[in-house]
């Protein structure tokens, strides 16, 4: 998700303050902890792995990937492998900012970075996931590189993040380009180590279906849940909006897994007021940033002439 900042126009803006305390909190979020490898210029004519051409780039430059991956977070909570791998090595609720400026930093990274920055990456998560291992709460061993919960985890965020672009973008990829974003996306997750790997909405769907009796809401997942449904920052408006946010992500959770947390949301935070108010927040913030730093400087990179070869 890279990171979008707003656009500074010369003429007075009433809308200034509110603008920065979201922007503020916003790239707070989402630029702490990078991946050292993360570049979007070099080198020149290296498409990277997807392309400007492709519907991955479509999906992940548009702000409703934010709601994406908090509800990918939720979602993939509720797999005690993972969450047992999440709760045992991660510092999530010490540097809950460092977490999602790291996974920010990866999903930009892997979508519009060069190829070779790409695979950078890629190799960094897997040497990390090589040493996230454990006995999980429920005596199971785990280990982070278990092709299984790789692709537990590329699932939920992908299909999340999808499933927030359908509902929040004004003018969502539809038909056969919603296969081929689970097509192209793939091929991260196969790097990954993961198998097996959905590539069809008709191929997501029966793999929830068959995963689903995996799946519980143990203690881990839920004190996950009520972490991340903390809202962010010190601004009333800017927590007002990461509320809206927070509970649109929780909306967008499929109904059994909602079933699964038990969720019973408060008065007023039903989908008739959830759903426009996030859609009103998250096209009035892509109105505002534009395309993102990352796209526009991946998209020159794509478009330049490779440097010629020197001859030794």
């Amino acid at each position: 998700m890279p990171v979008r900042l707003p656009i500074v126009g010369t003429a007075p803006d009433p809308l200034a303050p509110l603008r920065r305390a979201v922007a503020g909190n916003m790239q707070a979020a989402f630029t702490v902890d990078r991946f050292p490898q993360e570049q979007y210029t070099d080198p020149p004519g290296d498409a990277g792995l997807f392309g400007p051409d492709s519907v991955t780039w479509r999906v992940h430059g548009h702000p409703s990937a934010i709601i994406g991956g908090f509800s990918s977070l939720m979602l993939q909570a509720l797999h005690p492998l993972v969450m047992a791998g999440v709760a045992e090595h991660s510092t999530y609720k010490e540097d809950p900012l460092g977490r999602l400026g790291r996974t920010a930093s990866f999903v930009g990274g892997t979508t519009y970075g060069s190829t070779e920055v790409a695979e950078a990456m890629i190799a960094t998560v897997r040497a990390v996931h090589r040493h996230v291992r454990g006995i999980a709460p429920d005596g199971r061993p785990y280990v982070a590189t278990d092709p299984d919960l790789v692709t537990w985890v590329h699932v939920a965020e992908m299909g999340s993040i999808l499933w927030a672009h359908r509902r929040y973008h004004p003018r969502p990829v539809r038909g056969t380009d919603l296969d081929r974003y689970f097509e192209e996306t793939a091929v991260v997750a196969e790097k990954l180590g993961g198998t097996g790997i959905p590539r069809s909405r008709a191929e997501v769907r029966q793999y929830l279906h068959d995963i689903r009796g995996e799946l519980v809401a143990d203690t881990q997942a839920v004190e996950a849940l009520a972490f991340i449904m903390q809202p962010m920052g010190t601004d009333p408006v800017a927590r007002g909006i990461s509320n809206v946010i927070i509970q649109a992500s929780l909306d967008l959770l499929p109904a059994w897994a909602r079933g699964l947390y038990g969720i019973r949301r408060p008065p007023g935070f039903d989908a008739t007021v959830i759903r426009p108010a996030a859609f009103a927040f998250i096209n009035a913030l892509d109105a505002l940033a534009g395309p993102s730093l990352a796209l526009e400087q991946a998209r020159e990179r794509a478009a330049a002439a490779p440097r010629l070869a020197v001859a030794s």
